[in-house]
């Protein structure tokens, strides 16, 4: 149940605005009675009220009398006042992350195999995503079939937008896919990878047979694979993501020579 706690009241403050919208003009004793905030605390609620503008005092009569303002105006004030300190607090989150990042900046990359796999189409995708958005120089795809990368749902649209994210960073992205994939694949994933990858220098699209598997391989040290489901082979099952710059430098060994024999693709 929404209370005016959820919108950064105290329990006394918001007992305290309750009772002056039944009450009416009142004094500070009066109040104290209805709304049972304890009469040692009742003044120091009414200036936090008063603060938030949403109490007025008639500061001529004795005793001094308190009413509330409308209910509207108080619920305006105070959403006012909460989108203001969530405001500042995303700033603050930024410059946290500004400050950070530098911080954190990673060594030399270890030359250690590390592996991890995500299963499901939510975890998958994220993995994807994830991935993309750490290249710093290169993004190499192959498709042989329908997968995430190619589909028309928001995960297609995740993946195009992360490979245009790479681009303007300053990263290469070369998609090579089996002809009988770009036949198969609906007018508008084309459409949006043209947006995408058309546009871009440094990045380029081309078909050619000698095609197997999906996956993606990131700065040449780092390879993640998509594994079909087993029933729906137009649907990832799962990724692996593998960083052993060994294996990377071995794909990207038998990938070259393809490239270099592959057609170019107008989207």
């Amino acid at each position: 149940m929404a209370s005016l706690r959820d919108l950064g009241l105290s329990e006394y403050e918001a007992r305290a605005f309750r009772s002056l919208l039944e009450t009416g003009p009142t004094t500070a004793k009066e109040l104290s009675r209805a709304s049972d905030v304890p009469m040692g605390r009742i003044y120091d609620v009414l200036n936090a009220l008063e603060t938030y503008n949403l109490v007025r005092s008639q500061t001529a009569s004795r005793p001094k009398k308190y009413a509330a303002v409308e209910p509207e105006t108080a619920l305006d004030r105070l959403l006012a006042d909460r989108k203001r300190e969530l405001e500042q607090q995303a700033e603050q989150y930024e410059q946290t992350v500004d400050e950070l990042g530098a911080e954190l900046e990673t060594a030399d990359p270890v030359d250690e195999p590390f592996w991890t796999a995500a299963v499901g189409a939510t975890e998958t995708a994220e993995l994807l995503v994830e991935r993309l958005a750490a290249a710093e120089e290169r993004i190499v795809v192959v498709a042989s079939a329908r997968s995430q990368s190619f589909d028309l749902d928001a995960v297609g649209t995740e993946i195009a937008a992360e490979l245009a994210a790479a681009l303007d960073r300053g990263v290469s992205v070369s998609v090579l896919l089996r002809p009988a994939l770009v036949e198969a694949l609906p007018p508008a994933v084309g459409e949006r990878y043209r947006d995408v990858l058309q546009d871009h220098e440094a990045s380029a699209v081309r078909t050619s047979e000698e095609v197997s598997g999906t996956f993606e391989l990131i700065d040449q040290s780092e390879v993640c694979i998509e594994v079909p489901h087993p029933l729906e082979t137009d649907e990832t099952f799962a990724v692996i993501d593998l960083k052993d710059p060994d294996f990377a430098r071995s794909v990207e060994e038998a990938f070259a020579p393809r490239w270099a024999e592959a057609d170019p693709l107008v989207l």
